[in-house]
């Protein structure tokens, strides 16, 4: 009961979405159940329902419409996703030919201390990037990005910061720029995706390379 009326439990709302939606939005979905976090700074985040109890409650529930397409997302899905960006961004980069980069992996000190935990981490190659939505423009957020921004490059490790701006057209972008910081990592960008131009695509700033 919520407010007084009676609704259908997380899984079962997800369940009946199976059909309506597409793979790719129902991973978005199932990245915001599922995801969940502990760590020594910033709060912890539940998970609604654990990846575990989701994949279960949906395989006895063979019959059900979309089934097909729902088993197809949630080989998708990943724990540690904090927004729906996020999300399309790590599909982006699945699909793209960089190197693997997983969910909120955490860059740790020389006494093996977590100290930053960035959206998305190709450890091989010492590459992270954040996703910086609406809500980093706020002067507490910036403040707070700031000190981030030192943490990770003090720690050796190259950033990339996307925004929505970058995500369009395919993420073109977006994966330029993430493939010029992982060949500063070492990556030996074998279809030279860090040699395409951005000339023209990066907002205001037409004259960019």
């Amino acid at each position: 009961m919520v407010g007084g009326v009676p609704v259908t439990t997380v899984q079962r709302t997800f369940l009946d979405l199976a059909h309506l939606l597409g793979p790719d939005e129902l991973v978005v979905i199932g990245d915001q159940l599922v995801c969940q976090h502990t760590r020594n700074y910033g709060p912890p985040r539940v998970a609604m329902v654990e990846l575990d109890a989701l994949n279960a409650y949906i395989a006895g529930h063979p019959g059900a419409r979309g089934l097909c397409r729902l088993r197809e997302a949630m080989n998708l899905v990943r724990v540690g996703a904090d927004s729906p960006p996020e999300t399309r961004l790590r599909l982006i980069i699945a699909r793209s030919p960089l190197p693997t980069f997983v969910t909120n992996g955490e860059l740790l000190d020389a006494a093996g201390n977590p100290l930053v935990s960035p959206d998305l981490v190709c450890q091989q190659y010492r590459t992270c990037v954040e996703y910086d939505g609406d809500h980093h423009f706020t002067p507490e957020q910036q403040g707070k990005d700031h000190d981030r921004d030192f943490m990770t490059k003090s720690l050796g490790w190259n950033q990339v910061l996307i925004n929505k701006e970058d995500m369009l057209a395919g993420g073109r972008v977006a994966i330029t720029k993430i493939a010029r910081m992982l060949v500063q990592g070492g990556w030996p960008d074998p279809e030279n995706l860090a040699g395409r131009s951005l000339r023209g695509l990066l907002g205001t700033r037409k004259d960019a390379l």
